[in-house]
Parts: C-alpha cells; structure tokens; sequence
C-alpha cells in the first residue's frame, strides 16, 4: 500500500527489524531438539552465520576458528591480509588512530596495491585446516582476481558490493557479466546486495547460489547518510523471499538461498530475519565484539576506505568475550550481543519450530 509523499511522489511503506517482532504459537519445545543447520550447494553447515568479510572481523586465523565452531567465514580478499606479508602493526595503529584522522590514515592504507600471491597464501592456510573456504571480492575486482581466487582452492566464492545488479552499464570499461561469469565457474557463487524483489529476480537468474540482502545499513555505514540509498530490512528480506518463491516456479524447482547482510547487531535481529524468510544471516558487527577479532574492538568494512567517497566509518564496539562466548555463550549481558546462538535456538523453541525452514512461517506483527 503507497502512501503519498507529495503529489507528485508516493512510496511504499517498509519496515525494519525493529519494526517487527514474532508472535509465539500454541506449541513449545525443548531448545535442545532444535537443528540450526542449512546447506548451500554441497555445503552444510551446524550454524546459520557467515561472518561478513571484513578486516575488523575475519583473519585467516579467525575465519578457520569460526569454520571449526560451525559456520561460514568469509575472507575479503581486497583487504589487509592480500596487501600486506603483515598487517599486524597496520591493525594496532588503526585501533588508535583518532576522530577524522581515522578516515584520511585507512585511505592511505588501502591503497597499497592487493598481491595476488597473497590472495593464494591466505585461502591456502583456510584451506589447510580442514575447513570451507570462502573468499569475497567486490564486482570491480572479480574479473581480475577470479582465476587466482579459483586456482587457490576457494570452496564458496561471494561477489560482494554496497548493492550489486545482474545489469550494470558502463561506458568507460566492460562490466561484469554475471551470468556468463558464474557459468563458467566451477564453484558456487554467492551474490549480493540487492533490497528489492525484482533485483534480486534477476541476480537469480544468474545462476547464483545464495543472494545478499540490504546495503546501507550496517553498522559501519554510512551509505544512507551519504547517498541517501537504503532499504528496512524486514520488508527488503521478505521481498527477496518472494523472489526465491517465484523463481523457484520458474526455474522448475531450483532453489536459492536468501542470506540477510545488514542491520544484523542482536541476537534478535538473526531471528527475525529468518523469520521474515532468510536461510542464514551475514553478521560482521557482533563478531567485531570478539577478543581474537582483528580489528581489537573497531569495526569498518570497505566502504570507510574508499579512496573518493568514503560511505562507512570506524566504530568502536570494544571487547565483551571471546568468539565462543559471542556464539555459544554463556551471556554476561543481556542486550543480544553474547550466546547468539543460544538465543537463535531459543526463539525457535519458544514457537514451536523445530528447523530453520520451518520457522519462516513463523508469524510477525508489525509493533
């Protein structure tokens, strides 16, 4: 239902995740019977998370952590880890760093140029602990560094950007051919961000296996405040959700999965995204939170650094637990930001539902 802005413009109404909240059922359950576990292509996975790829959250070293604890870690491959041999010191200083100096010093840090031979070591030692490797790169970089990023042994390769399109025009250099490139590929790609149905309609015909939703509104972002670009994220997952049922018809029974990327920082916040019809969620701001998080209680993604118009800043969330803690538990708070899963499993028990699949008909009120 449009309301009327003006006279000459109307809009539809849309909610966010605080906007809505979920209704208990007749039924509960012991949290215990509960499985949490998705599968993506040939992959499965205990817990429904992807950790964002972002330098203040993922590391080589904590991407196979959260492998081993049961999700997906995602790599930014046009970070820190694959323009520097050591980015340790980089890190410290970027923790101390003060105000709008912040800004101006990680421009300069990032423009050091990605070696792809470091893009290759870093997949490699995810890869060699056993665990499912994924890598991230934006649509700007995937045709340069695919071939590297598929001959290190990348197992889920996620093309990543504030918002992503399957019809990108450009006159100055030849765009990616989504369609064409995933076809070609012999991984499953995840792709994203989209907020609409029909975007993400189109992003699906690509051949992806998994669609990001939201952009702008993380919280390292600043694309609302600078571009005025964002989408709540309530309505924009379920709108995806209708495309994932639509094109399921169409497509004679091929399913892609939805994964909610954004305005995710509560335990809460992964329930009601699945329950407004997501499969699994990216989180990068609760894992920032983390003791072994490189970002030492900072968080920013790649948009803070951009080299002309920065759309994200760096937070500082500081330390509350360790990675484990923030996962599984046990909470010293109660905010939402410790034992997210713990939480998750709970508000599936609380209605009823017994898996992920079932508890997208959970149903919600608008509050």
């Amino acid at each position: 239902m449009e309301i009327e802005i003006g006279r000459a413009k109307r809009g539809r109404r849309a909610y966010s995740f605080d906007d809505v909240a979920i209704v208990p059922s007749r039924r509960t359950r012991d949290p215990e019977e509960v499985s949490l576990a998705w599968q993506i292509d040939a992959y499965r996975f205990e817990l429904p998370v992807l950790a964002a790829p972002m330098d203040s959250v993922m590391s080589p070293e904590t991407a196979i952590a959260f492998g081993r604890a049961g999700g997906l870690g995602v790599l930014n491959l046009e970070g820190l880890w694959t323009r520097y041999d050591d980015p340790s010191e980089l890190l410290e200083e970027v923790a101390a760093l003060q105000g709008e100096e912040a800004t101006r010093r990680m421009q300069e840090i990032y423009r050091a140029p990605i070696d792809p031979d470091l893009i290759t070591a870093r997949l490699r030692q995810v890869r060699d602990s056993g665990v499912t490797v994924a890598g991230a790169l934006s649509p700007q970089r995937t045709k340069e560094f695919a071939k590297t990023v598929v001959d290190a042994g990348v197992d889920m390769f996620v093309i990543r950007g504030t918002t992503v399109s399957a019809e990108h025009v450009s006159s100055k250099a030849e765009p990616l051919n989504l369609k064409e490139f995933i076809y070609e590929l012999d991984v499953p790609v995840i792709v994203g961000g989209c907020a609409t149905y029909q975007a993400a309609l189109h992003l699906m015909r690509t051949g992806a296996a998994g669609v990001l939703v939201g952009f702008g509104g993380g919280a390292a972002h600043t694309t609302r405040t600078v571009l005025g670009v964002a989408v709540p994220m309530a309505s924009a997952v379920a709108d995806v959700a209708a495309a994932r049922r639509d094109y399921l018809d169409e497509s004679g029974g091929r399913y892609v999965h939805v994964i909610a990327d954004g305005s995710i920082g509560r335990s809460g916040d992964i329930a009601k995204a699945i329950a407004c019809g997501s499969d699994a969620v990216m989180v990068g701001s609760p894992f920032a939170r983390a003791v072994e998080a490189p970002g030492r209680g900072f968080h920013w993604g790649a948009e803070s650094t951009h080299a002309e118009l920065p759309r994200g800043e760096r937070v500082e969330f500081g330390t509350i637990g360790t990675l484990e803690e923030i996962l599984f538990g046990p909470s010293r708070v109660a905010d939402g930001t410790m034992n997210l899963i713990g939480a998750l499993r709970r508000s599936l028990a609380t209605t009823g539902y017994t898996d992920l699949k079932e508890f997208q008909r959970v149903e919600v009120v608008v509050q």
